[in-house]
């Protein structure tokens, strides 16, 4: 089924699409009257008077404009939480999580979403969400849509479809996708279960990261994002809409599909993206490069090169410096760090550390490799190393990220994480 969803290429760009043919307006937006009696509706991610380079927008041919739609009442928001988090006090003690459980009864993507930490404010429009979603069943005449931020997927088990008022992107293990502030969705589940990781991002829409002195490649290529073609569903009864609106979920009725989108063209789509086509740029020479070499996707501060959040991955590549210590070294920090796990393992942390996991170092906390890896890697032979079966990802952002009530007291925080760095022992030699 996802082998038959068509693509659009290119990080940004202008596109336009249409599922039936002369949908699009020609030389204009909005005429007194569209092909096929549709309607026309501007879509808007940022300011009206945004600079043109960072304007993101879509125009929408749809067979029903947006408005028509019940009234929102507000319904519990189970374990999804949004910033800043008031529940509970964040540490600075260096924290680990098993996986979030499976569901064992009927559970969609919406109702599995459980919130491990965020920060900065939703209402203010900056930081970001971190959530992990758990689900066993698609969702079924249930749509859902986030009007606090935009939504980076990462997958760690089991297969989606993305329905979306762009069109369909299918999303597996080792793949991304992102959906824009305010796009409406439904997710599929071609699996008996799926599992992921998902940054909201409240502040400036991802970009890809600038490539410095690298030059004209490498890293990220525009090329290699996917975008949806047009794809609209026509159809009447009764559905829901749940939105996230100020941290809050709400729903309505509707009596008729969201995704009724025939053509649409603009820049503000949802996209996805293969993480193995990452160029991977790594010394040949000597020391562990900083972690942004492998930065994907970032969202700037106001701060230039102090980033809102930067997507990092850390993917099967080689490793030949020579006379250096190859895992990541001890360090502090003032940006903080979430990582999670993909497949595999990380090379800075052999136990412990599984797919579906995660971990916390935030602002200043001292963190490295474990006791076992620094003496493994000290000793090693330094010949050139293939690091296969590994694929693992960072959220870092310069706000401080707190965890919510779940995640400091709930079953998957592992206890005394921080044992893993007692067997150090001192080396020193005068």
């Amino acid at each position: 089924m996802a082998g038959n969803i068509e693509y659009m290429t290119g990080f940004g760009n202008e596109f336009e699409t249409e599922a039936l043919p002369g949908a699009l307006p020609i030389g204009q937006f909005s005429p007194q009257k569209v092909k096929y009696d549709l309607y026309a509706e501007q879509f808007n991610v940022t300011a009206f008077t945004a600079p043109r380079a960072d304007n993101r927008r879509n125009w929408f041919y749809r067979i029903r404009p947006s408005v028509v739609q019940g009234e929102y009442q507000q319904i519990d928001n189970g374990l999804l939480r949004s910033a800043p988090i008031t529940e509970a006090t964040p540490p600075p003690t260096m924290l680990r999580w098993d996986p979030v459980p499976l569901p064992t009864e009927n559970t969609d993507f919406v109702d599995g979403l459980v919130t491990m930490a965020a920060n900065g404010s939703v209402t203010g429009q900056a930081g970001i969400g971190i959530h992990i979603y758990a689900a066993n069943r698609s969702m079924t005449d249930r749509y859902f849509c986030n009007a606090d931020g935009e939504l980076l997927f990462v997958p760690e088990l089991g297969e989606l479809i993305l329905h979306t008022e762009c069109g369909k992107l299918s999303l597996s293990k080792g793949e991304i996708a992102v959906i824009p502030r305010g796009i409406k969705f439904s997710v599929e589940l071609l699996s008996e279960h799926a599992r992921g990781y998902i940054c909201e991002n409240y502040g400036h829409p991802y970009v890809l990261a600038e490539r410095g002195p690298v030059g004209a490649n490498g890293y990220a290529n525009d090329r290699d994002f996917q975008y949806p073609v047009a794809a609209f569903e026509d159809r009447e009864g009764y559905f829901e809409l749940v939105t996230k609106f100020a941290g809050n979920l709400f729903r309505c009725d509707l009596n008729h599909s969201p995704l009724d989108v025939v053509a649409w063209t603009g820049n503000s789509a949802p996209y996805k993206y293969d993480l193995s086509r990452f160029n991977v740029m790594n010394t040949v020479s000597f020391d562990h490069p900083d972690p942004s070499i492998f930065t994907v996707l970032t969202s700037p501060s106001g701060t230039p090169g102090v980033a809102n959040i930067d997507f990092v991955i850390f993917p099967p590549r080689w490793m030949v410096a020579e006379n250096t210590f190859r895992p990541p070294y001890y360090h502090r920090n003032m940006m903080s760090e979430f990582m999670g796990l993909i497949e595999g393992v990380y090379d800075a942390k052999e136990h412990g550390f599984v797919p579906g996991g995660a971990s916390l170092h935030n602002c200043m906390s001292p963190h490295g490799p474990e006791a076992d890896v620094f003496d493994k890697a000290s000793n090693a032979e330094l010949a050139p190393q293939r690091y296969e079966n590994t694929l693992a990802f960072m959220f870092e952002s310069r706000y401080i990220i707190e965890p919510t009530h779940y995640a400091l007291n709930g079953e998957t925080r592992q206890p005394n994480y921080s044992d893993c760095w007692q067997g150090i022992r001192k080396l020193f030699k005068a």
